[in-house]
């Protein structure tokens, strides 16, 4: 699954002060419903944030940040699986860049997912040329473009950037489904909690920002 640069953003739907008779039971249960499906199928630029009955090895407690989510599906990355990988080794072993920082970028490569392991994407603060990247949010944007990657060390980098390798892929209705089996909490996306947050940290500082205390956390809580 590809981002769609010529795509707008989900907006929230337009609410009308017009009629003011009151609802009948019925009604407000709709209502209710019609909300939940509009949260569902708005997550884009939001985090999924793993349950404890979410075992599988790639998502075990991860905070997955969505960049695309539709009725065709969702498209995300994982921003607390650092590997065993420094930025300037991967830039040593691109063959199509030739750029060797230095010093050297000490900071890791993070697993993006499962899938296209061998790309690499990296997700950055605005720069002055955008032509090469999708704006996610107002300062967060992606690219996989070999310019992007180029910069990093130099003048020309990004002041914020986060490097992954593959990316996570939900197919139409999954994500939602793993939602409903309370696999996942959702918060809207925080770029501070991508750059600045300490990775062993992203979790636990995701929960909280749900008021979610982790060492209370059971596979049995619902989602927020």
């Amino acid at each position: 699954m590809t981002i769609d640069k010529t795509k707008n953003p989900f907006s929230d739907s337009d609410m009308s002060d017009e009629h003011s008779v009151p609802l009948s039971t019925d009604q407000e249960k709709q209502l209710e419903n019609n909300t939940q499906a509009e949260i569902v199928s708005s997550l884009k630029n939001h985090f999924l944030i793993a349950m404890p009955s979410l075992t599988d090895p790639y998502f075990k407690q991860s905070v997955v940040y969505l960049c695309e989510h539709d009725d065709q599906g969702a498209m995300g990355f994982i921003i607390n699986y650092p590997v065993k990988l420094t930025l300037q080794e991967l830039l040593e072993n691109a063959e199509s860049i030739e750029h060797e920082p230095s010093p050297p970028l000490i900071d890791p490569v993070f697993l993006g997912g499962p899938l296209d392991m061998d790309r690499g994407f990296v997700l950055h603060s605005p720069t002055s040329d955008i032509s090469q990247s999708t704006m996610l949010n107002e300062q967060l944007m992606m690219s996989n473009s070999n310019k992007i990657l180029s910069s990093l060390g130099t003048d020309n980098a990004p002041e914020h950037y986060m490097v992954a390798l593959g990316y996570s892929s939900w197919d139409s209705g999954q994500l939602e489904e793993e939602i409903n089996q309370n696999q996942w909490l959702i918060i809207h996306c925080e770029n501070d909690i991508i750059f600045n947050t300490p990775v062993e940290q992203r979790w636990n500082t995701s929960l909280q920002r749900l008021g979610v205390d982790p060492s209370q956390l059971s596979s049995d809580v619902g989602h927020a």
